[in-house]
């Protein structure tokens, strides 16, 4: 019998584990136990039986290297990373935030990749759309660690939270070898991850110039599926030409639109702008109103649509050269009678179809070409910035908030949840909070982004903004402020719920909890002792109660941006999280009538200081039968998990 709690993993979701536990559910047959070079008994897929499972035959070119698909040097060095688990942590700033304890947007600042790792276990599968606009490649960006195989160190020292050796991330030059290669190794994971959090009808759009796009587009395939690709949509960022350009000017971006799953996603419609519906007019008083005119003739052969068509002038019609009525003569002689169909003012012109704006449907299918005046300029998008910091240039090239407008739209979903971690000036936060005052939605925003620093010579750094998180910080602050202000004096509506106005910041940090070492066989005994002694008391002494609350949250696969209450029970501090699913105590002592307090409510998961019992081993197993007396007869999943830390 069990008489010890589930210790909490202080990393983040080991992914290939995870991978292997899906496998095994589906394949368990395929699973064998083998003897490692250690002597170590451990467990292995055994690929012949997995291909027999599935169905696979070894045929003549089995054995052959050459592969259909996209390699590159590194590419197996960053599949490891993504498969190194992350021990980091992401640490509450109250003082940098607004309406901190309401609100369930979230800015987190450190290295997207580390950041990506630890979203894993609290938004798998939760992302409605992500939308990045990662560096282009153009050979000036701040791109990610020289020796990209360092990860939380590296960004710790890049970062000043730690001394280091002079580790750095570093730019991406043109003139070196592995130029593509280095941009592709950042890229990789990221994407990879990313995937992971989108939900089963999820959408990414991705942002990017002609340098990188063939290969971006490769590697979306790759990471995505091919059936995945929704399109590459052209958008028109500039509407002057660049008279100092070597050859053409370029005036466009391209966003590359991938889904999860190309059977699930539904999305919507641009709605009309105004011009467009203005097309629709109604010289001749229409009692169906509005309507534009339509080409009667169609170029897909139509053999019912070869007839003679007379006007009201006399005049006789056929179809253009090549071309077909789009109906035959009986739907002509509908059409006619019910006033459908028009011969211009004078009753002499060529017949056209009325289309009318009463029978279209809501909205307008999305094509590929997305022009400024529907989705904003860069140029739009500065001037806007610059009026939001009241004249002081703090960003190059921002993106449109009207272009991430438009991209919300076609979700359908008022409470859709979405990631940016490229975030830059947080453009995407600004539109999620306009689009939300608009239509009275609820979305929610999680962006990251790297505090990568101002030059010194840039408006921004003399302005006193020391790094792009900053700005980014300050913009969703600024636009809070601006929302406000537009809102007062404004009677809400009777069904209207109050708008999330605020976001938490959250910081990329070393985690408050030492993580054991594993240390080889042959290890010194006295080093040992030196490391036992390390985690006799294993918590940060310098970690606030709110600091191992939000580790042990995410730790536990609860987002950060859950509702937290605090209760006492019996005399003791318990966190409430989730309504109730979580139960969370960080008191050095745990006593038997708080165990029994805990389990009545009987909560998900109740999690609580290993170090609280005080060494008490039969507390411990007292505390172990008490849960598992409250588990009798449930299935699995509705069981109570017990976790010390």
């Amino acid at each position: 019998m069990n008489t010890r709690p589930e210790k909490l993993t202080g990393h983040s979701l080991d992914l290939a584990a995870d991978k292997r536990a899906r496998l095994k559910q589906l394949f368990p047959t395929v699973f064998t136990e083998i003897v490692n070079a250690k002597g170590e008994l451990t467990e292995s897929v055994d690929f012949e039986k997995l291909k027999a499972e599935l169905g696979t035959f070894t045929d003549l070119f089995e054995n052959r290297r050459e592969r259909y698909g996209m390699d590159w040097p590194g590419k197996k060095e960053a599949l490891k990373l993504i498969q190194t688990p992350s021990c980091a942590t992401l640490k509450p700033c109250r003082e940098e935030s607004v309406n901190f304890d309401s609100t369930e947007n979230l800015f987190i600042e450190g290295d997207n990749l580390e950041v990506l790792k630890l979203l894993q276990k609290s938004y798998y599968g939760k992302v409605k759309m992500i939308y990045i606009d990662p560096p282009y490649n153009t050979g000036n960006e701040f791109i990610y660690p020289d020796n990209f195989s360092e990860t939380l160190d590296t960004y710790l020292e890049y970062a000043g939270l730690i001394d280091g050796e002079g580790k750095r991330f570093s730019t991406n030059t043109a003139n070196e070898g592995r130029f593509h290669s280095k941009w592709l190794n950042m890229m990789y994971p990221r994407l990879y991850l990313a995937r992971n959090l989108l939900k089963d009808d999820g959408v990414i759009f991705i942002s990017i110039d002609d340098n990188e796009v063939s290969n971006l587009r490769k590697l979306c395939d790759e990471i995505f599926g091919e059936d995945n690709f929704v399109a590459n949509a052209v958008w028109q960022k500039a509407y002057v030409a660049n008279m100092t350009a070597k050859f053409i000017s370029n005036t466009h971006d391209h966003i590359l639109i991938y889904c999860k799953n190309s059977t699930a996603i539904r999305l919507g419609r641009f709605e009309r702008t105004q011009e467009q519906i203005e097309k629709f007019k109604n010289p001749d008083n229409d009692p169906l109103g509005p309507w534009k005119a339509e080409n009667l003739s169609a170029g897909k052969y139509y053999s019912a649509g070869q007839f003679t068509i007379t006007t009201p002038s006399g005049e006789k019609c056929l179809p253009p050269p090549g071309r077909y009525w789009r109906c035959n003569e009986a739907t002509y002689s509908k059409w006619l009678s019910e006033g459908r169909i028009w011969f211009g003012v004078g009753g002499a012109g060529r017949p056209m179809l009325k289309k009318y704006l009463s029978e279209v449907e809501e909205g307008l299918t999305p094509d590929t070409w997305w022009q400024h005046k529907e989705f904003g300029s860069n140029k739009e998008a500065s001037i806007h910035l610059k009026a939001l910091f009241e004249g002081q240039q703090t960003f190059d090239t921002p993106k449109p908030v009207k272009l991430l407008n438009r991209l919300l739209s076609l979700l359908n979903d008022e409470h859709a949840l979405i990631l940016d971690f490229f975030a830059g000036s947080s453009v995407t936060a600004h539109a999620v909070l306009d689009l939300n005052q608009q239509d009275n939605g609820n979305r929610k925003f999680i962006l990251v982004q790297l505090p990568e620093p101002c030059p010194d010579d840039s408006e921004a750094f003399k302005a006193g903004y020391k790094t792009i998180a900053d700005i980014g910080k300050e913009r969703i602050r600024r636009a809070i402020k601006k929302l406000n202000a537009d809102q007062n004096g404004k009677l809400p509506l009777a069904d209207a719920a109050p708008q999330d106005l605020g976001f938490k910041v959250l910081k990329l940090d070393k985690s408050n909890f030492k993580q054991w070492q594993a240390l080889p066989p042959d290890t010194a005994p006295e080093k040992i002792i030196e490391q036992l002694k390390l985690h006799v008391d294993h918590i940060d002494p310098k970690a606030s109660p709110e600091d191992l609350l939000f580790e042990i949250l995410i730790k536990a696969g609860f987002p950060p941006s859950e509702p937290i209450e605090t209760q006492t029970l019996v005399g003791k501090t318990v966190y409430s999280v989730a309504n109730g699913g979580l139960l969370l105590c960080l008191e050095d002592e745990i006593t038997a009538d708080l165990i029994n307090a805990v389990a009545r409510p009987e909560p998900m998961q109740f999690i609580c200081l290993d170090a609280a019992f005080g060494g008490n081993d039969q507390l411990k197993a007292n505390a172990v039968q008490t849960f598992a007396a409250r588990n009798m007869g449930k299935e699995k999943h509705n069981q109570i998990v017990f976790k010390t830390v």
